[in-house]
């Protein structure tokens, strides 16, 4: 009778123990499932939005790319806590290996791209920077992606050139506009007067220092994204150890289901 009772036992705390996983699984991927509904809503709403916010996102394309990869982002949210919300409460074996199979493939490309990144620091570098803003940076050109991203990181950060505005000397835009000193995204804006009122055009491309960002981009865009390093860093841990947990969570409850 002991001999009986005991993987009786023994299989009953197996059972508790795959319930509890499978509605901790539900839960945890119920929240994922509201995540990623909510950046698809703010998307959609920014794209849609009839009373103007587009045109202002639109004005600016590092805003309107942070659009598309919000909703990127909201849309696999999305499908990630729907299979496991129904691989978890339907003991669906084939929707939790799926959900086990995308988190790997999103596991494997983060840590893919923090490996590049350390491999391709040297690229990263303020002389790097220089060197192809001086051989590929047009000036007025939106057509052109490189000189396109240069506009809108000078614009947005309210600086010229990498360093400064005297690395446009000896560059392609000087040849191409010879009697520009700067660009016209390095001029100063009269915000009172509205984004495309300039303080004085003519003066800033003659080179008047007033009239003109001199702060360079690189010091511009480290100062502004250094409050956040430490915690995308310790994000960007959260994440993973969340995707290491989802994936042992998906393939144990795919082994317990009979």
């Amino acid at each position: 009778m002991g001999h009986r009772e005991e993987p009786a036992s023994r299989s009953a705390m197996e059972g508790d123990c795959l319930s509890c996983m499978k509605y901790l699984m539900f839960i945890f991927n119920f929240f994922i499932f509201l995540g990623g509904s909510f950046l698809l809503g703010v998307g959609l709403w920014v794209l849609l939005d009839p009373m103007g916010f587009r045109e202002i996102v639109a004005a600016n394309p590092l805003l309107f790319t942070g659009v598309y990869i919000i909703l990127a982002l909201g849309g696999l949210l999305f499908l990630l806590g729907f299979l496991g919300c129904c691989g978890a409460i339907r003991e669906n074996k084939c929707l939790l290996l799926f959900f086990f199979m995308l988190i790997l493939f999103i596991f494997l490309t983060e840590l893919a791209a923090a490996i590049l990144a350390f491999l391709f620091r040297e690229h990263l570098t303020r002389e790097y920077f220089t060197r192809e803003l001086k051989r590929h940076y047009q000036g007025h050109n939106n057509t052109d992606v490189f000189t396109s991203t240069w506009n809108a990181i000078m614009t947005t950060f309210d600086c010229c050139g990498v360093s400064s505005p005297e690395d446009f000397e000896e560059s392609l835009f000087r040849l191409i506009s010879p009697r520009k000193a700067v660009p016209e995204a390095c001029c100063q804006r009269n915000r009172f007067l509205g984004d495309g009122e300039h303080v004085s055009l003519e003066q800033c491309l003659s080179g008047t220092m007033a009239f003109r960002h001199n702060k360079g981009c690189y010091s511009a865009v480290v100062d502004y994204f250094e409050t956040y390093i430490y915690m995308a860093g310790a994000l960007a841990i959260v994440v993973l150890t969340i995707e290491l947990f989802a994936m042992v969570f998906a393939m144990c409850l795919f082994r317990g289901i009979q």
